[in-house]
């Protein structure tokens, strides 16, 4: 009879999905708030957002524990910033901070698939995307974790951004006003909460602009 290895991973995906829109001076962030493993539902109530900064907040996929050390390395590495320059950091500087973050465990990464919005120096709002190992881009628009296959092409169909390559370069914002890219945010989650067992029970949107950060809820499918 031959033995079996017992396998066991020190990964898992808890699934669900996030979704970041930049604007001219506005960012929409969303995520679902559905925990999974396998065919099995967590919780349905878990936020996969967490506000770093007065203008950035980061939705995160994929493992949740992993999510959750990243978060409080970031929180830290943020309170420590504050005190040696006695001001929060910028949305490029706090993604410039989660790339060498994310990099730096590359032998053993976080698994987690993250987006990071907030608006720049300048009042433009700005969405970074990554990969688990720090590899990052900013973009007008991005969606990470389960749902991001089925999002993505509605997302490029929608508000394709012109390439990075065509001079001189172009603004990665999209050109929708701030109620817009809202609407959009939920139409996206709508149709891929049909399709993905993965995301659903509510959506939960952050947005920031000028006047600070507010959030709205809309309900999704449960089962």
């Amino acid at each position: 009879m031959t033995k079996k290895q017992a396998n066991w991973s020190p990964y898992d995906n808890n699934g669900g999905t996030c979704v970041a829109v930049a604007g001219a001076d506005y960012c929409v962030i969303a995520a679902d708030t559905r925990m999974s493993t396998g065919y099995n539902i967590l919780t349905r109530d878990y936020s996969k957002i967490i506000k770093l900064t007065d203008r950035c907040v980061m939705a995160s996929s994929g493992f949740q524990a992993d999510v959750r050390a990243l978060q409080k390395v970031l929180a830290s590495r943020h309170l420590i910033y504050q005190h040696q320059h006695n001001k929060q950091m910028s949305c490029p500087a706090m993604g410039q901070l989660l790339s060498n973050t994310l990099y730096y465990k590359r032998f053993f990464p976080y698994y987690s698939f993250n987006v990071l919005g907030g608006l720049d120096s300048e009042g433009k709002g700005c969405v970074f995307t990554y990969d688990a190992v720090g590899s990052y881009e900013r973009v007008g628009y991005s969606s990470q974790g389960s749902g991001a296959t089925l999002i993505m092409p509605f997302l490029d169909n929608q508000l394709k951004s012109p390439s990075p390559l065509l001079l001189p370069a172009k603004d990665a914002v999209t050109p929708l006003s701030e109620s817009e890219a809202i609407d959009l945010v939920k139409t996206c989650f709508a149709s891929a909460t049909e399709r993905d067992i993965y995301t659903g029970d509510k959506l939960e949107i952050v947005i920031l602009n000028a006047s600070g950060i507010r959030r709205e809820e809309m309900d999704l499918r449960k089962d």
